[in-house]
């Protein structure tokens, strides 16, 4: 049997995912959806599929559900976060400009930013970091130097001159012993002018334009080994992300963009749904 939904492909500084929209179209198997339709040759092509829906508590607005590349669920994920924000808002889903969304690492506030009417920014509150987390890191295990912070989900922050070889460090530490949940790779460079260069190997789906909560990790890490403010600007390959890690609160802010791609409909089968 087969039956059809409706997506929208959003990007958030070239970190591309499928959006649906549960309220109207229910996602039975969205691990095997995730698969099927993030393939860039057999698919739609993304970097995974995204779930909006109604909150399961009564603190938040509406729901996310993440799944990577490869299947496997995330717990958070920055762009993506900020493209919900544009996606309910101009497509009449709420009219607040600070929306509380519901995710597997807590609850996010996003405070939109309109332009004309549009949502032109997203600032993301992306909550404390946590710099060692003994149920994600396990330092012993591991000998490569740099700096894991869990920003709802895990990361490792190596500040190198040598930021193109993410693919294969990346590829190396994922499933190293240290990281028991896996974990998201960042390489980085402080550049001259203070921006910090960083590319992403995010766990599940490999190579990314970009990585909100990598862009998070590398300016917390950055500013804690003192080669940054707490305000630092992220450069991915998709594009930049100004970060804030707030001394009043200790939270970290994100702000970035939110872009529609196109909208378009799919067909499932038994095998991918």
């Amino acid at each position: 049997m087969t039956h059809t939904i409706g997506f929208t492909k959003m990007q958030g500084a070239g970190n591309d995912y499928i959006y649906v929209d549960t309220f109207r179209y229910p996602v039975a198997a969205p691990e095997k959806v995730a698969v099927a339709l993030s393939d860039r040759h057999l698919g739609i092509g993304s970097d995974g599929l995204v779930l909006i829906g109604p909150s399961p508590v009564g603190e938040a607005d509406f729901s996310m559900r993440i799944f990577n590349a490869d299947g496997s669920e995330a717990l958070m994920c920055g762009n993506a976060s900020r493209c919900i924000g544009k996606y309910v808002y101009e497509r009449g889903l709420t009219t607040k400009t600070t929306i509380r969304l519901y995710t597997q690492s807590g609850i996010k506030r996003l405070q939109l930013h309109l332009k004309e009417g549009r949502v032109d920014t997203v600032t993301v509150d992306m909550l404390p970091p946590v710099l060692r987390d003994p149920r994600q890191y396990r330092p012993g295990k591991l000998s490569c130097d740099g700096t894991f912070v869990s920003m709802g989900n895990p990361h490792y922050v190596i500040f190198t001159d040598e930021v193109d070889r993410v693919a294969e460090v990346g590829a190396r530490l994922e499933y190293q012993e240290a990281f028991p949940e896996r974990c998201n790779i960042e390489l980085a460079r402080v550049e001259p002018d203070g921006s910090i260069r960083t590319r992403v190997w995010e766990r599940g789906s490999g190579v990314t334009m970009a990585c909100g909560t990598g862009a998070c990790a590398t300016a917390v890490a950055a500013a804690v080994k003192g080669l940054a403010p707490r305000r630092s600007r992220i450069v991915m390959d998709g594009g930049c992300l100004d970060i804030e890690w707030s001394e009043t609160d200790n939270h970290v802010y994100m702000t970035g963009p939110a872009v529609f791609v196109f909208d378009g409909q799919v067909e499932l089968t038994d095998n991918n749904a």
